[in-house]
């Protein structure tokens, strides 16, 4: 099963041992997880160390390791340098990708998210007719810039009509933050072990942005996130606890449907990033994009 392991507090040590990471606080042991099983690791405490040996071991298994900043959003990512025997072919596929299909896959990852945003309305008591609606008059590239749109309409209506998304607003904007982090971590290891490099995107191109194809592939997934955020704010308040994590960690494992089966998040993603591997070698376009859950799975989710 895939964890995402989550360092909060100061001062621990973390280190290899006999294919377990282990945790130590003043030379004790606090806890220890099996090297296979581990997604990502998130570092969000003060004087955390590390011994090399364990960041090797991470990285063989495609493992991230990921630093955060005191508001939850990543600032640093370790990754390893091979994740796919064929990386180098497709790395060169994915740069040299001509530009009509970049934009026919940022259509159908948009479209992709609306849908899931629709879903999430629906689940929540909201009529999804206006983000359906608007589903039908995506462009190539998204030119019209119908993403925009369906947030200015998404947003209030989950969230209340006083929300604004901003990362540095001390508010359920924290819990986003959180699950994100979480949906990038798990969507850059899908990506290296792929055979790409998380920073070549489809439509993210900051050039400062490690992320950019993570945060493309994740953007279907991203109402998961706000669904769970919203349950845990309106239960228990919006501060991010060790519950609260646990909550929105658990979505690496919620069961998608795909291709006619349903398979964790985690390997939804991982299908959607080879597929998109194999559409730049071929030179044609064929994403596994996922579909939204059951309504009372997305009104579930966070509880």
């Amino acid at each position: 099963m895939d964890q995402i392991i989550d360092i909060a507090t100061d001062g621990r040590h973390l280190s290899r041992d006999r294919g377990f990471l282990k945790v130590e606080e003043n030379g004790t042991e606090v806890g220890r997880v099996p090297l296979d099983q581990i997604t990502a690791v998130i570092v969000h405490a003060h004087g955390v160390t590390w011994t090399n040996s364990l960041l090797v071991e991470l990285a063989d298994r495609g493992a991230m390791l990921v630093l955060c900043a005191a508001n939850h959003q990543p600032r640093a990512l370790l990754w390893p340098l091979e994740g796919h025997h064929a990386q180098g072919a497709r790395m060169r596929a994915q740069w040299t990708a001509k530009t009509p299909m970049l934009k026919q896959a940022w259509k159908q990852v948009v479209t992709s998210k609306v849908k899931m945003q629709a879903a999430a309305l629906a689940a929540f008591g909201h009529s999804p007719a206006r983000l359906e609606q608007l589903t039908r008059q995506i462009k190539s590239g998204d030119s019209s810039n119908i993403e925009a749109q369906a947030a200015r309409h998404y947003w209030p209506l989950l969230m209340g009509t006083d929300f604004r998304r901003n990362p540095d607003t001390p508010d359920i904007n924290s819990l986003l933050n959180y699950g994100y982090t979480v949906l990038r971590a798990a969507a850059s290891r899908a990506i290296v072990a792929a055979g790409l490099h998380p920073t070549i995107g489809l439509h993210h191109s900051n050039r400062g942005n490690s992320f950019a194809l993570s945060d493309d592939l994740m953007e279907p997934f991203r109402p998961l996130v706000d669904a769970t955020a919203y349950n845990i704010a309106r239960q228990d308040g919006p501060e991010v606890t060790p519950d609260a994590k646990q909550a929105l960690v658990r979505l690496i494992a919620l069961d998608l449907p795909l291709g006619g089966v349903n398979s964790p998040l985690s390997t939804a993603l991982g299908r959607l990033a080879t597929s998109l591997a194999l559409s730049f070698e071929k030179g044609r376009l064929e994403l596994a994009l996922p579909t939204s859950p059951d309504p009372l799975v997305l009104a579930g989710l966070g509880k």
